[in-house]
């Protein structure tokens, strides 16, 4: 978990994010603790485990991120408000684009992006600080292992698609890899194709 000013610094930025800039339709649901659709069979998550997930994530100033699931870009722009660079990978082609624009528009210049299958990662950008991986797979992908730094901590919820658990994946300096469970949630899943 981050240290507490960290912690601070992190609760603060996001209690003045808009939410409602991330979604095109249902904005004034946007103060909803709840995940709500973004088209395409996706969803945006709930502002509480957004804000959850990138504390346990501990991302620091000098981290290169890897996040599976561009989505909306709500996550996005946490993670890169925080980190040194983010590499975001997205496979539906309208969400990603759309996601390109709002982070741009929101004057994020750290964060590249690629269209593919985010199953297999970034390799060419490797090894990467953290990971956070935002749909569910049914088993934890050795590829993202592989590009996580020693030491290097990863989120990824694991399961089926009725329900998850969401995995913290730390592995230390000696490449030993560890996880444990932070709660259980339910993620759209993390497709291992390249359907759109």
């Amino acid at each position: 978990m981050a240290n507490n000013d960290r912690d601070k610094e992190i609760r603060s930025y996001f209690r003045e994010m808009d939410r409602s800039f991330y979604m095109d339709t249902d904005k004034s649901l946007a103060k909803w603790d709840q995940a709500l659709s973004i088209g395409h069979g996706q969803t945006i998550s709930q502002p509480s485990l957004v804000l959850k997930m990138t504390l346990e994530l501990d991302v620091e100033p000098g981290s290169r991120v890897l996040e599976i699931g561009t989505g909306s870009g709500y996550q996005t722009a946490l993670l890169a408000a925080f980190s040194d660079f983010v590499y975001t990978v997205e496979r539906i082609p309208p969400l990603q684009e759309r996601a390109q624009e709002r982070l741009l528009e929101a004057g994020f210049t750290n964060i590249n992006y690629l269209l593919g299958d985010g199953s297999k990662g970034w390799p060419e950008h490797a090894p990467y600080d953290r990971i956070m991986v935002t749909a569910a797979a049914e088993a934890v992908p050795d590829s993202l292992v592989d590009q996580l730094a020693a030491p290097g901590k990863m989120m990824v919820p694991v399961g089926g698609r009725t329900g998850q658990e969401l995995l913290l994946i730390e592995k230390n300096q000696q490449g030993e890899v560890h996880s444990h469970v932070v709660e259980y949630v339910a993620f759209v899943p993390l497709e291992q194709d390249d359907k759109t």
